[in-house]
């Protein structure tokens, strides 16, 4: 299997997961920040189901070194706690808490053909390229 099937398989694997959890619905998201209204913990549930896949899953593969098809696993990435990490963590919760997208459900969404996930895309696009073009490269 090529890589690009691999990937759109994955992606409609998570796609579709989305789909039947309902976390493509943005309500369900904001239900689930309102602690003090109609709290729904169902974002718990699924987190935590996706958490019970994916930590064996990234165990496994560093084991073998070597992702599918042996494609070399890329560097760990930094594990310190900067500026950058904490200000763009701080602007996607805050992203997430006003509009209930995040970028998966967000890409789903666009099939609906409804204004809100476009201009969610397209601010979360603005965004990060404004966030490559400020970010001074090493």
């Amino acid at each position: 299997m090529n890589r690009i099937t691999a990937a759109a398989l994955a992606g409609a694997l998570f796609g579709l997961g989305l789909a039947v959890s309902g976390m493509t619905n943005p309500d369900k998201v904001l239900n689930f920040l309102d602690l003090a209204g109609r709290w729904d913990p169902s974002l718990a549930l699924v987190m935590g189901g996706a958490l019970a896949v994916t930590i064996p899953g990234y165990a496994w593969l560093h084991r073998r070194g070597a992702g599918w098809g042996g494609v070399a696993l890329p560097p760990q990435p930094s594990t310190r706690i900067d500026v950058r990490l904490l200000a763009g963590s701080a602007l996607f919760g805050i992203g997430w808490g006003i509009a209930g997208y995040c970028p998966g459900p967000a890409l789903a969404n666009l099939a609906h053909a409804s204004l809100e996930p476009f201009v969610f895309v397209a601010a979360l696009l603005a965004g990060s390229q404004l966030g490559r073009f400020a970010t001074p490269r090493a």
